[in-house]
């Protein structure tokens, strides 16, 4: 059986670690029976925990406890691949519902949600090794839990790939490029949107952890400022089992809403450790060249489009501006007024084209002037 604490009772570690009037977190009945009945005894539940680091909590119910297990990087997806699985203490059967915000200075504090649930089939378990069959609506199949040691085990899928097809998070693609030119006429079908003059980026995120890339023409392509900008690491947990490429610019925004160029080079200076004040940035995110294991190079841009704008990206530090759908009249006047140098159209069934110009995006620059003095890299 699963290693667990050394206390006697099942659920000792639990009460221990928690303080019932103030966390939501449900409180154990006074004494699990060992042996509960067998058709109550086979559910799990996958929770998604927003904590100090983003995890994902395996729960298996078995003889009236919760067998729980943080998995920092969730459930792997491929036999290929073994993710880390740490044993916490036993948890309680009304656990398996639980979802909710557990409150700061609380043991795991952060939100809970349920990932998945359904049922599973025990093959195998001694105190070393969990064989189980698992039946959920997002998580199926055969998968074994072993102990590397003390509380650290591993979690590793023995069933082929659920989804063959599927792919991991690309380490590079080279970002497709706006042509110089004129507002198209007449606009129906195009989209437009503002040219922020920041550094274009892109956002690489696996497992919910983001990284970060110097995309523009005066960096060299793949430099890597996650360390640089840490305010963008909670991307990765905003879309917690979510796998995405996010294509967009970072900007300095000044005291009126106006990019800074200045200010944000010089912040490009400043290290990820250091204790001088960083003025924040904001990444203005505007395409998604890949999305959960697919490229989306060949889809058209409203669709893609479309799918970003479902992720709920709305963060302190990153944004997806919207867009002006076929007149971008008001939105030029619009850049015009607050000093914004570019406003660029998206044509709708235009692909993302890597490293290439594309006719379905065109950046029109509204004044030179402006351009220069706001420093355009985008």
């Amino acid at each position: 059986m699963p290693a667990r604490g050394d206390t006697p009772g099942p659920l000792d570690d639990y009460r221990a670690k928690r303080n019932f009037a103030a966390t939501p977190e449900p409180a154990p009945a006074p004494a699990p029976v060992p042996g509960a009945d067998a058709t109550d005894g086979r559910r799990f539940v996958i929770q998604e925990h927003h904590a100090t680091a983003l995890h994902w909590d395996l729960r298996l119910e078995h003889e009236g406890v919760l067998w729980s297990w943080a998995l920092p990087r969730g459930v792997p997806r491929d036999p290929a691949r073994n993710h880390l699985a740490v044993r916490t203490e036993d948890h309680p059967l009304e656990y398996i519902d639980f979802a909710g915000d557990i409150p700061s200075g609380n043991y795991g504090a952060g939100s809970m949600a349920v990932w998945d649930r359904g049922v599973y089939e025990l093959v195998k378990h001694t105190e070393r090794e969990v064989v189980v069959i698992l039946h959920g609506g997002r998580v199926s199949g055969r998968h074994a839990l072993f102990r590397t040691g003390g509380r650290n085990w591993m979690i590793h899928r023995m069933d082929p790939p659920a989804d063959p097809d599927r792919v991991r998070v690309p380490e590079w693609i080279e970002p497709m490029q706006p042509k110089l030119g004129r507002l198209p006429v007449p606009s129906i079908g195009w989209s437009f949107e503002v040219g922020w003059g920041g550094h274009r980026v892109l956002t690489f995120v696996e497992d919910g952890r983001a990284r970060v890339a110097r995309a523009d023409a005066d960096a060299p392509d793949r430099a890597d400022v996650t360390a640089a900008f840490g305010e963008l690491r909670p991307l990765g947990r905003a879309l917690g089992s979510t796998d995405a490429v996010l294509d967009g610019e970072l900007v300095l925004l000044d005291a009126d809403g106006r990019p800074d160029a200045d200010a944000l080079a010089e912040r490009l200076l400043i290290p990820g450790t250091s204790r001088r004040r960083r003025p924040p940035v904001t990444l203005m995110l505007f395409d998604l060249p890949w999305l959960d294991g697919r490229s989306l190079a060949s889809t058209p841009y409203d669709e893609r489009r479309r799918r970003l704008e479902a992720l709920g990206l709305h963060g302190a530090a990153w944004q997806v501006p919207p867009v002006e759908p076929d007149d971008g009249a008001a939105l030029v006047a619009f850049c015009r007024h607050h000093h914004l140098p570019v406003v660029r159209a998206r044509r709708g069934d235009a692909p993302y084209l890597p490293g290439r110009a594309s006719n379905g995006w065109i950046e029109h620059r509204l004044d030179a002037a402006v351009t220069r003095r706001r420093g355009d890299r985008g």
